[in-house]
């Protein structure tokens, strides 16, 4: 049968005539000399040429790497050797090497030595570590040596090809040669030594069209290899692989194999003649030049041959050979690091008949099988002894230790748990691949087929082309993994046992479509992958360490190199991969965690609950997220010990117990103002005052105070917001509370001075000349000009129509006790539209308005004396409590003339310009009732457009105006944010108090 070779060009570049090819050892780089005198190194990941380097105008035949010193060393035909620093493209040194031209290089792998051939027919060996001096010359060949090549198991031998047609191989430091072989009938261009270790061999390529292979220890031909019709002018031994590959003049390159000398492939490239070949250990890659230019191949897979049973013992191959290590026998296993190589003492356990393509272990872990050559053999795990073989393309185990092969794409053939055949499946279709586990899988080129084992009936089709198939370990979930993607299917054994039972199975096209039930679909490609209980494990191409479980993808670690999964061991909680190299590595992952993962995907909360004690408080957190993204954050909330988390789901839950509990703990103001948002939508006020103070959230405060109508704790919250610097809470506090007097010191404190004037215009007209005069003032110290146009009222009474009237308003209505907020429902419409000027003069004209003093501003001291005999009434009298969170009682019931009396100038009531003036006299929005009571009120309806203010004479100052600029503010005591706008316009639903209605004169609400 033939050797499964996947090959696939990776690189390509179209160029002059390559003489040769060199691969980097660490690096992506592809070396290649051109017959133009020209050397280029191409990165082959990236397809892009790194550099370039000018040698000469003559051939360049033969160039190396010399990784360890970063040099580029080449032979031309000018008879010199070059050498240059590929990282900085200096020139190191160049000398004359040869008399004739340089045919071939050889870079010692651990010594400072190169050999260098040429049609001089000698070979000299240089030491750069002693400036490139030449240590030896070897002389012997009778015609142009045109290869030389060092041993890599004896480095201090080395062999060379002559067109003389002999194979020469020599001693460092001896002058003749120790044998010859000879064979070829014509001179041979190119030799090669076996990279492994159990054979002695060399293979050759020779003008006669002839490969031959030798064993240079009986000095014999083992093998001639025809079937190149030109020169061969290429051949090599694999290092990884069991192939030689060939390349001659005809233009093809021949891929044979090493153990059975077998032809298993040809390729042909159509670039003309092939003139070099470079391979790279440890790698699989192939370089190839050509007339026309280079490629770069990738033979079959880098995937290493390995398995791991369910005791950790890992079984490898190593060309022909199989190792075995132990996972168990590291010693201090506590303290493995994840992600370092496990020092592992590797046991020899035999040579294997076949080149190994893949292990694998049966599900109980007491043999192993090995695939490869079309043939497959099965080994019992302990003593390595044969138990079954036989032909096969592929090989797969089922959950019942029966197993499986693929002869052909038409027939695969059933064995039972005594190697003994038990049915043949012929499938409708190409088979291009099997998988084991509960069922057997068998994939076309666009569709997966499972059948049954026993009955080899069809169970399900499914359109997917499939790279890979994962069962778990009870078999009731698979994973199929394709190439943009994988699904995961939860598996109805009783589904399909009730249709294979009553035959309905077979009546169908596509299978039982009750089987299988689609739970997951991720766009992740799956490289290798395992199940952990409903938790499947698997690498990416992004070289990740993921498992998916819950519909959700989690991280385990991120990975330098592609690594290959081998198994979960639940012994040492640690999930376990390999590279291409064998090196083991391993990542600590709790089985209690996935344990309880699985229980929750199932709903076993039982389970769930007995294995959570298990888990690690440092795991807690995550179970806990895992948890929330499924959906059960009662149990995260359980499960969470980190603060925060448990914080929010205990809001988002709605327990404020719980989250009263943890914002004690933290004291974070967020916490607080959170918690309150929460309290207030569940009508819990005392625990939003609560949480408010806690916050200090005077903006939040407010709101709240104003709408349970708490006067008392509005007073207090003014003083509080004043001492933490916040004048605009403390602004709407007085407001709202009738402080006029209150408010206008904290404008003038603010030097808010426009803005006071304005606010004495509208409320306190006694209180106008004081401030216009120090506004002038402070204007004075900016704009002289502006401040002489300032009108002063008591100077031009002119300018201020009506002033006189609401004076008398002033004094008649004066500031009356706040009524309680249940007080204003009984207020009708026409009270938002009363115009106290006109009452005022209404009262004059009846006589029921006292003369003295009519028309006479009040003075500020008339006025002070007047406050303070109210102040000292107001003391006489007991005060009031405020049952239910400082709610007042219901008052009694007033007509609408009682209650227009009420605090209709003292900031309790609705009302706006209620003294006339120049100034619009709609009802201000921010003076709601709610200061005394949570009871609405409708918000006032604007009041018609004012006439225009009256220009002042050219000889007199101008009169008050808004358009004068206010200065700038000094010492921001009240903000830059602080505006007097107090939303004229509009109607209010005060029944449902929003933010906006409230944080009127500021932003920090």
């Amino acid at each position: 049968m033939p050797l499964r070779l996947d090959i696939k060009r990776v690189f390509s570049a179209r160029s002059d005539r390559v003489k040769s090819v060199d691969l980097h050892p660490t690096e992506p780089w592809m070396l290649a000399s051109l017959y133009n005198g020209n050397v280029h190194i191409w990165n082959f990941d990236s397809q892009t040429m790194v550099k370039s380097f000018e040698f000469s105008d003559l051939p360049v035949r033969c160039a190396k790497f010399i990784a360890r010193k970063h040099f580029v060393i080449a032979g031309c035909d000018d008879m010199n050797l070059r050498v240059f620093n590929y990282n900085t493209m200096e020139k190191v040194v160049t000398f004359e090497a040869h008399s004739d031209y340089i045919r071939s290089l050889a870079v010692h792998p651990t010594s400072s030595y190169v050999l260098s051939s040429s049609d001089d027919m000698t070979i000299k060996l240089w030491d750069w570590d002693k400036n490139w001096m030449c240590n030896q010359v070897f002389e012997g060949h009778t015609h142009y040596v045109m290869m030389v090549m060092f041993n890599p198991k004896d480095t201090n031998t080395f062999a060379s090809a002559s067109l003389d047609r002999t194979i020469k191989v020599w001693q460092l430091g001896a002058s003749a040669p120790n044998f010859t072989l000879e064979g070829h009938e014509k001179g041979v261009n190119c030799i090669d030594y076996y990279q492994g270790g159990e054979k002695p061999y060399l293979v050759s390529g020779a003008d006669d069209r002839c490969v031959r292979v030798w064993d240079y220890q009986n000095k014999t031909c083992v093998q001639v290899l025809d079937g190149h019709t030109q020169n061969v002018s290429v051949t090599c031994f694999h290092p990884e692989l069991p192939v030689i590959v060939t390349g001659s003049e005809d233009g093809a390159v021949r891929i044979w194999h090493a153990n059975t000398y077998r032809l298993e492939n040809t390729l042909n490239y159509g670039l003309e003649r092939v003139w070099a070949v470079a391979y790279q250990r440890g790698s699989n890659n192939i370089a190839l030049g050509y007339d026309e230019g280079s490629i770069i191949a990738k033979l079959g897979r880098e995937e290493p041959a390995l398995s791991m049973d369910v005791s950790g013992k890992i079984v490898f191959a190593k060309h022909n050979e199989i190792v075995q290590v132990n996972v168990r026998s590291v010693a201090n296993a506590a303290e493995v690091t994840d992600g370092e190589a496990l020092p592992l003492a590797a046991k020899e356990m035999g040579s294997c008949e076949v080149y190994p393509q893949s292990l694998l272990h049966n599900p109980n872990g007491r043999f192993v099988v090995v695939c490869g050559d079309g043939e497959y053999i099965i080994y019992t795990a302990l003593a390595w002894r044969n138990k079954s073989f036989g032909q096969a393309l592929e090989f797969v185990w089922a959950h019942e230790n029966d197993y499986a092969v693929r002869e052909s794409s038409s027939k695969v053939r059933i064995f039972g748990k005594n190697f003994k055949e038990k049915k043949v499946l012929k499938p409708d279709f190409s088979a291009e691949g099997i998988f084991g586990g509960a069922l057997l899988g068998v994939r076309s080129s666009h569709s997966l087929a499972f059948y049954d084992w026993e009955s080899c009936e069809l169970a399900r089709r499914i359109e997917i082309a499939a790279k890979h198939v994962f069962w778990s370990e009870n078999g009731d979930r698979v994973c199929i993994a394709g190439d943009e993607g994988f699904y995961v299917l939860e598996f109805n054994r009783e589904a399909l046992a009730t249709a294979l039972a009553n035959g309905s199975a077979a009546a169908m096209e596509d299978g039982v479509e009750e089987a299988f039930e689609l739970r997951g679909e991720v766009s992740e490609v799956v490289k290798t992958g395992a199940w952990v209980g409903d938790c499947f494990l698997f690498t990416n191409q992004l070289n990740r360490l993921n498992y998916y479980v819950g519909g959700e993808i989690v991280t385990v670690a991120h990975l330098d190199r592609p690594m290959y999964l081998l198994g979960y061991l639940t012994a040492t909680n640690r999930v376990y991969l390999s590279d291409k190299d064998m090196n083991v590595v391993s990542f600590a992952l709790l089985l209690s965690v996935l344990e309880y993962q699985t229980a929750v995907m199932r709903q076993d909360f039982e389970t769930a609950d007995r294995v959570l004690p298990q888990v690690p408080h440092a795991d807690r957190n995550r179970v806990a997220s895992f948890l929330e993204r499924q959906g059960f954050k009662e149990q995260a909330l359980a499960v969470s010990v980190d603060p925060d988390h448990r914080f929010d789901l205990a809001v988002g839950l709605g327990h404020l117990e719980v989250a009263y509990t943890i914002a004690k703990e933290c004291e974070h103001d967020a916490k607080w103002r959170q918690l309150a948002d929460l309290a207030m939508a569940r009508c819990k006020f005392g625990l939003a005052n609560e949480c408010l103070t806690a916050a200090q959230d005077h903006a939040g405060l407010l709101l709240l105070y104003t709408s349970v109508g708490n006067a008392g704790a509005l007073e207090e919250l003014a003083n509080a917001a004043m001492g933490a610097g916040k004048a605009n809470i403390s602004f709407i506090c007085n407001f709202l509370l009738g402080r006029l007097d209150f408010c206008i010191e904290l404008l003038i404190a603010g030097n808010r001075l426009p803005e006071a004037a304005l606010f004495a215009r509208t409320y306190v007209p006694s209180r106008v000349s004081d401030v216009v005069q120090l506004w002038k003032e402070d204007l004075e110290t900016v704009n002289k000009k502006a401040a002489d146009s300032l009108a002063d009222p008591t100077e031009y009474e002119n300018l201020f129509p009506d002033l006189a009237w609401a004076l008398k308003a002033e004094q008649h209505f004066g500031r009356r006790e706040l009524a309680p907020a249940a007080a204003y429902r009984e207020l009708g419409a026409s009270f938002l539209t009363r115009n106290l000027i006109q009452e005022t003069k209404a009262l004059a004209e009846s006589g029921q308005l006292p003369e003295e003093g009519a028309g006479q501003p009040q003075q500020p001291q008339q006025q002070q004396q007047q406050e303070e005999e109210e102040e000292e009434e107001k003391q006489e009298q007991p005060q009031q409590q405020q049952p239910n969170g400082g709610a007042l009682p219901p008052a009694e019931a007033k007509d609408e003339a009682a209650v227009a009396e009420v605090d209709l100038l003292g900031g309790g009531g609705d009302h706006g310009d209620l003294l006339g003036g120049d100034l619009p006299s709609p009802v201000a929005a921010a003076v709601v009732p709610e200061v005394a009571a949570p009871a609405p009120t409708p918000a006032p309806a604007p009041a018609p457009a004012p006439a225009p203010v009256p220009a002042p004479a050219p000889a007199e100052p101008a009169a008050l105006v808004p358009e004068v600029a206010a200065p700038a503010n000094n010492d921001g005591s009240l903000g830059d944010d602080f505006d007097l706008d107090l939303e004229l316009t509009g109607d209010v639903d005060t029944s449902n108090v929003d933010v906006n209605d409230v944080d009127l004169l500021g932003d920090d609400f």
